[in-house]
């Protein structure tokens, strides 16, 4: 342990997922009394890391505020392994934990390797067999796998996926997922907003597309389907939280602004999405985590995308892959909000992902196994 006899445990973020996924865990780290975890920022997103960690009340110790206009994969890669050479002049941590498949992650789990640090990999295992989809999360995970001592895997096929890959049978726990424990945190029974009280619409469609995959075409098609649902669906009502970045700008606000149900929203905070998540009657997403939240709470997701890594929420039903093709997403869409018995077999399907206590999972093993 190190010289003050607190077991130093340096937890790496940079990106809204990471921050949600790995606040229950600084929490849960914070409750130990042998335990000083270290917040390690790298900002790969600025504003949405924030808004994720001031929801949950945590401060970073360390800000590497990596983030620039218009940043590349090369830049933000170079920048993140000299922030680590300078964050360990200043720190040895007995353990660095790192979380899913960013470049954040990634970069943090190699400058352990580096300094000869042992890496835990929250969020480990999952895989789509393809290294260009999603893009760069697949090579980052598997990276982050070679380099990681403990991986912590949110079901049972994610650790038969890193045992198949070579991983240590001993070092890989099944945990579920911490997204679990956030949400558990953050849904509150008491949110409404001006259009949740009007209630003025049959059916609330929430709708995430950012993927970089999707940029261009795709995510045009996304749009379009979006637009002519709209008008063909004057009571339901559609609400697109547009990502900042203007691969995702550009298209979205040229095919869908103007239309009187369609809200195109700024990027939200994570308490008012979670719940708007909880208030909604489908999901339309190319996100990852949006897979294992909303079986959480009930809510049928279509995925736009051709290949997911979270297979067992589309084995439980609660998910179905449909792709970016405009005329699958508009027929896939009105299948499901029109066929009630398919509706509700989506909606009553099992939660493969947990039963948020992933994080206190995670704790105990550090405790009982690399602690001891």
């Amino acid at each position: 342990m190190s010289g003050n006899n607190l077991f130093k445990i340096m937890v790496v973020m940079g990106t809204r997922p990471e921050a949600i996924k790995l606040a229950p865990v600084v929490l849960e780290l914070k409750k130990q009394s042998d335990i000083q975890p270290v917040i390690v920022a790298t900002a790969q997103h600025r504003e949405m890391l924030d808004q994720v960690l001031a929801h949950f009340l945590i401060a970073p110790d360390m800000d590497l505020d990596l983030m620039i206009p218009d940043q590349t994969l090369f830049h933000l890669t170079g920048a993140a392994i000299h922030g680590f050479e300078a964050v360990f002049q200043k720190i040895r941590p007995d353990l660095i934990l790192v979380q899913g498949d960013t470049t954040t992650s990634f970069i943090g789990a190699l400058a352990g390797f580096y300094k000869k640090i042992r890496v835990g990999h929250v969020e480990a295992g999952l895989r789509t067999g393809n290294k260009y989809s999603p893009f760069p999360e697949e090579i980052n995970r598997k990276l982050v796998s070679v380099l990681a001592d403990y991986h912590f895997a949110p079901t049972p096929g994610n650790r038969k996926n890193l045992i198949a890959e070579g991983a240590a049978p001993e070092n890989i726990i099944v945990t579920g997922n911490t997204v679990i424990d956030a949400l558990h945190l953050t849904v509150d029974d008491n949110f409404t907003s001006e259009m949740l009280s009007s209630r003025d619409y049959d059916r609330f469609i929430l709708i995430t597309a950012h993927r970089r995959e999707n940029f261009g075409k795709p995510l045009e098609n996304i749009c379009e389907a979006v637009r002519q649902m709209a008008m063909h669906h004057s009571d339901w009502i559609f609400m697109y939280p547009v990502h900042l970045n203007k691969n995702v700008q550009e298209p979205v606000r040229r095919i869908l602004s103007g239309m009187h149900n369609v809200h195109l929203a700024d990027p939200m905070d994570y308490y008012t999405f979670a719940n708007y998540m909880a208030a909604s009657d489908l999901i339309l997403t190319d996100s990852g985590g949006i897979q294992e939240e909303a079986p959480s709470l009930a809510k049928p997701v279509l995925v736009l995308r051709d290949e997911t890594e979270r297979p067992e929420a589309v084995e439980a039903g609660t998910v179905k892959i449909i792709g970016t093709n405009l005329k699958t997403i508009i027929s896939e869409t009105e299948y499901l909000l029109k066929n009630k018995e398919a509706y509700e077999q989506m909606t009553r399907a099992h939660n493969p992902y947990g039963d948020g206590k992933a994080s206190e999972r995670i704790v105990t093993f550090i405790r009982n196994t690399i602690m001891s």
